[in-house]
């Protein structure tokens, strides 16, 4: 019944597919499934995702779902993580809802964390299973329905190869001042053409990424559960509490502590 690991899930005949794996391993390429939506849960630890050209967190206790067609990679993780991806044939009446044409980064209530983690039992399956399919296709139809914690933070990543430099000074940097003068150096341009590519580029400014980096490493840090807010607020670059709350809740539209006890 279980098949290999190393399979093509669009291979895979069946309207819906689970595959689970403790410590999840998977290559650091793009790809994508053009038959299949698929979602992605991590129950602990956390991931990044590369969708399109956005980089997403998926936090612990969060679910990705990516619509059939979008070019994307697994990147970074937790060196322990409990990752369930669950693939979807997208049906012809779910496809007038939005929801399963985007990228949607959400919060698991309880019931839909349970219904994923009682699909565990279908996982690796690749035979036609009646009662499996019946539950997927509920579980599936029903996933609009659970998004109404969206989280909608990601980083473009900039194609202008101008750029890299000063991304890869910006990832490295993120806890220190933003010293816009020696990021025009890195880059070899002028502060104004700097800004003004970088901007076209991610949408962003300078300083607005900084934020958003800052806050999407604060969230990779609350997901471990080994260090108090105050001390996180600290490390990501943060001179005070108040002052990493207050640009979290600019950021997520809630507090860190609200995030901490979703987990």
């Amino acid at each position: 019944m279980n098949s290999p690991k190393v399979l093509n899930v669009d291979d895979i005949a069946k309207p819906y597919f689970v595959w689970f794996e403790d410590n999840w391993r998977h290559d650091d390429v793009l790809h994508l499934h053009q038959q299949k939506g698929q979602l992605v849960y991590v129950e602990s630890g956390f991931q990044y995702l590369t969708v399109e050209g956005k980089m997403y967190l998926l936090p612990q206790n969060h679910a990705a779902w990516i619509p059939s067609n979008a070019l994307h990679k697994t990147n970074s993780h937790s060196e322990r993580i409990r990752l369930m991806i669950l693939f979807f044939d997208v049906h012809q009446e779910a496809k007038e809802n939005s929801f399963y044409h985007q990228v949607n980064i959400f919060s698991v209530p309880p019931v839909l964390k349970e219904m994923i983690k009682y699909a565990e039992k279908w996982s690796m399956n690749t035979e036609e299973n009646t009662n499996e399919n019946i539950f997927l296709k509920a579980l599936y139809n029903e996933l609009p329905n659970f998004v109404a914690d969206s989280i909608q933070l990601h980083i473009s990543l900039p194609k202008d190869k101008r750029l890299t430099q000063a991304i890869n000074y910006l990832n490295t940097h993120y806890t220190q001042d933003l010293k816009m003068e020696e990021l025009s150096d890195i880059a070899s341009l002028s502060l104004r053409s700097l800004e003004r590519i970088f901007k076209k580029e991610t949408g962003l400014t300078l300083m607005k990424y900084q934020q958003i980096l800052r806050i999407i490493k604060s969230l990779e840090l609350l997901s471990a559960n080994e260090w108090t807010i105050s001390e996180i607020a600290y490390q990501v670059g943060y001179k005070s509490l108040q002052a990493y709350t207050n640009s979290f809740q600019s950021v997520m539209q809630y507090r860190p502590s609200d995030f901490a006890k979703s987990l």
